[in-house]
């Protein structure tokens, strides 16, 4: 995997740039001021940094960045399924486009393969692609959240693992912490509610009985005189000696006598014995209430009685009594809720599970931590002896924490040695300012170069991470850098001519006035160029000594580079190439 292109427009004194990449180690040269760290500013924005309206070149509206990555295939099986899932085109073989834009007001867009994509997004890919150090790296060694981490990625430590088994941890604790500071409360909530309970429980209200009542009430209060009227009712209607019923039979047999000659009574006649009918059948009606309505004053005495009940225990509580049969259901459920509250030994026992669960995971990450510690502190040992800190050593320190935390059981430092028989101390405590660049050069070299790991970043970026050494030791570090492009894509940003003249792929990045505007400039060198450029970093005038002096250095940093002798290792490399538009 590499970084294939990188297209820059409008982005702080750039007008247009595309850089394309080449495999190896690349290094990024030029004058002070000259904006040597630009490339990697912008692609630090292309990975989902914090962008704002101070990276647009002024006049412009916005600035674009779009990098171009080649994936290898093991990377490409891992992130597709990601991309898949968020929506982003993922085909096999193709590159992998970030994109990122910002306006004169700041205002931030992001694209990954042409579709739109968040910065948060941006920043997940980058994790994978590029794994930047930068000239200040050094202060990362002595905070311990930094140094953590650091361990962590070289020994695979799961660490969303082990914050999700502490997260169910820290909930089932407090849980458990939350009841036993509630505890008298909750007994006396409990106490309350038992109590409310018992006093209902004993009118167990049903839940549409109260309706019920009230209809089954007015039948029986007002039964004497629903039976008097029905009484009237029926002998108004049959049973008086001019009731309804008589009468409207006369008037029927009135009319049939005479309907066969006049045609108009036809109608009054279906009338009356329409009326007839339903006088007959209210008669009948009135004779079934009569035999089923009976005056009971004993179950009304008992309804009376139920139903004060009902409305005393609604006062009492400030419910309307057709309220009252929810308000007892959800006294039962408070009641359950507060038992399973107070079920201490439950909590307890959920607390026990999820403190062994998490102590698992942690004890695993552990495990890991200290498996690579011994490997970690050999190798960045062999390197502190290359960068001009002979007889130094360098160890890892795990203190165990009094309380567990939710990174693991331990605290993890850098402990360095100065010289040889001296007893390794905590970093930040015996390093000069000299030797942490050199420790943090030396740590980044070690962990950068570990292989095998299916997490391997393909492009690394040191950005004047090799300030502050020099002579021998600047060799040192060109060397390094060049070995480590024998397996990766690495770009540095150098002021070293030791290191630059050790590099695969030479950049120069110049400054000039056009049109009134300060512009960059990163065009590829090699050969004669090559020599003036690594001549002018070794400082001073530009002689024929010192252009010797440059020759040399180059030819010496490529005689043991087997990838640049043509020797068994050689690998076919793509040089870096430039295209500058005009503003």
């Amino acid at each position: 995997m590499m970084l294939r292109r990188l297209t820059l427009r409008d982005f702080v004194i750039v007008t247009a740039l595309e850089v394309d990449l080449g495999t190896g180690f690349t290094a990024l040269t030029g004058e002070t001021g000259a904006g040597k760290s630009i490339l990697i500013d912008a692609l630090q924005l292309a990975l989902g940094s914090r962008g704002d309206a101070g990276v647009v070149r002024e006049g412009a509206a916005r600035a674009d960045i779009t990098a171009e990555f080649d994936l290898a295939p093991a990377l490409a099986q891992r992130l597709n399924p990601w991309l898949q899932e968020a929506g982003f085109d993922a085909e096999p073989g193709a590159p992998l486009l970030l994109r990122r834009v910002v306006d004169a007001q700041g205002k931030s867009r992001a694209w990954v393969n042409g579709s739109p994509a968040t910065v948060a997004q941006l920043r997940e890919l980058g994790e994978h692609l590029v794994d930047i150090h930068g000239q200040h790296a050094w202060q990362s060694l002595t905070r311990a959240d930094s140094v953590r981490a650091l361990v962590d990625a070289q020994a695979g430590v799961d660490t969303a693992a082990l914050q999700a088994a502490w997260a169910q941890r820290r909930d089932a604790r407090k849980r458990l912490d939350d009841a036993r500071a509630r505890q008298a409360d909750l007994d006396r909530e409990r106490e309350r509610l038992q109590w409310q309970l018992g006093e209902v429980d004993k009118l167990n209200p049903g839940a549409d009985e109260w309706p019920e009542l009230n209809a089954e009430h007015q039948r029986l209060a007002h039964g004497q005189a629903i039976l008097d009227a029905a009484q009237l009712a029926l002998n108004l209607v049959s049973e008086a000696d001019d009731n309804a019923d008589a009468l409207t039979s006369r008037a029927v047999s009135a009319l049939e006598d005479v309907a066969h000659v006049e045609a108009h009574l036809g109608n009054a006649l279906e009338v009356l014995r329409s009326a007839q009918a339903q006088l007959q059948d209210a008669a009948h009606s009135l004779n079934a209430a009569l035999r089923h309505t009976e005056l009971d004053p004993e179950r009304l005495n008992e309804i009376d009685q139920r139903m004060a009940s009902w409305l005393g225990l609604a006062r009492r509580y400030r419910r309307p009594p057709e309220e009252l049969h929810a308000l007892w259901q959800g006294w039962k459920q408070e009641l359950a809720e507060l038992d399973a509250a107070t079920d201490l030994a439950g909590l307890e026992k959920a607390a026990q599970q999820a403190d062994a669960a998490w102590q698992k995971v942690a004890r695993a990450a552990s495990g890991l931590r200290k498996q690579v510690a011994p490997r970690l502190a050999r190798d960045v040992t062999e390197a502190m002896q290359q960068l001009g800190m002979a007889g130094g050593r360098f160890d890892v320190g795990f203190t165990e924490l009094p309380e567990p935390q939710a990174h693991g059981l331990e605290a993890i430092e850098f402990l360095v040695a100065g010289h040889a028989g001296s007893t390794p101390r905590p970093l930040a405590k015996v390093a000069s300012g000299g030797e942490l660049s050199r420790l943090a050069l030396a740590i980044a070299v070690t962990t950068s170069r570990r292989e095998g790991s299916d997490t391997q970043v393909g492009t690394l970026i040191f950005d004047e991470i090799d300030s502050g050494v020099g002579g021998q030791v600047a060799d040192t570090v060109g060397r390094l850098m060049q070995q480590l492009g024998e397996g990766r894509q690495v770009l540095a940003v150098t002021h070293l001519a030791q290191v630059a003249a050790s590099a695969h792929q030479h950049l120069v990045v110049s400054k000039a006035l056009q049109g009134g505007q300060t512009t960059s400039d990163i065009r590829p060198v090699e050969g004669e160029p090559r020599v003036h450029e690594v001549a002018r970093m070794l400082g001073g005038q530009i002689t024929d000594t010192s252009r010797a002096h440059a020759q040399a250095m180059l030819t010496t940093a490529h005689a043991a580079s087997p990838a640049d002798t043509g020797g068994a290792k050689a690998k076919p490399r793509k040089a870096a190439t430039t295209r500058q538009e005009a503003a």
